[in-house]
């Protein structure tokens, strides 16, 4: 979605982003409120495809979220809003990873696919689930099973993966969040399909759309986090 496209429904209304990010600059809340509501739940994904804990995501998101706050003023629509603030949320996440003095490398440029391949943990086949019932709590488990599969993935195949087949970004999306080439992006993707081809088998088609959810309750919590941050304090 380009920076400048109209919205017709969902947060922010008819607003695009640009005008979204304009109202943000201006100390606008109620647009600040329309464009974390509107990108909560891929930024959440971003995050929590590096950190691998709901809890820091939320941490390095709230954060991510106060970054773009201070510097909303500078965006210009000359790229996609979407990229603009997947790069900050990139930055927060890899910050807190080197932080916990974990090779935080992993997204750079210069990093081999080999050497990302290599390092690849061994593939496990999964088990064949007994026929239940219950289809919810087939549906729960499953994705329960999709998201610890996504989390053993290199961190490197694990961000892609997420934006290109759970966020539904295309390759020039993806490579422009990551920075890196549209090659790179087509490689880790094949390749992180092929580790989770095998151990999901056919409830990747039925579960993958739900796997790390943003549901209400936590965007209500981002969003209200961000917001009692930004407000000035009550002096009556």
């Amino acid at each position: 979605m380009a920076a400048n496209t109209m919205i017709s429904s969902g947060p922010g209304g008819g607003l695009s982003d640009l005008e979204l990010a304009h109202g943000v600059a201006a100390g606008d809340e109620h647009s600040f409120e329309a464009l974390m509501r509107r990108y909560n739940r891929i930024l959440y994904r971003v995050a929590r495809s590096i950190l691998k804990n709901d809890a820091d995501a939320e941490d390095a998101l709230q954060l991510a979220y106060l970054h773009a706050y201070q510097g909303i003023a500078g965006f210009r629509g000359q790229s996609k809003l979407s990229t603009w603030l997947t790069r900050i949320v990139l930055n927060e996440a890899l910050l807190r990873v080197r932080q916990r003095g974990r090779d935080a490398t992993v997204i750079a440029l210069e990093c081999s696919l080999e050497e990302d391949f290599e390092s690849a943990p061994a593939q496990t086949r999964a088990e064949s689930a007994d026929e239940r019932p219950d289809a919810l709590a087939m549906r729960a488990q499953t994705r329960a099973l999709i998201e610890r599969r996504i989390d053993a993935l290199p961190e490197a195949f694990r961000t892609v993966f997420i934006l290109r087949a759970l966020e539904e970004l295309s390759v020039e999306e993806t490579a422009a969040s990551l920075g890196i080439p549209e090659a790179t992006v087509r490689t880790r993707f094949f390749r992180a399909r092929s580790l989770l081809r095998e151990s999901l088998a056919r409830e990747m088609d039925t579960a993958t759309s739900e796997a790390f959810s943003f549901d209400g309750d936590r965007c209500d919590r981002v969003v209200r986090g961000v917001l009692n941050r930004i407000r000035p304090p009550d002096t009556t």
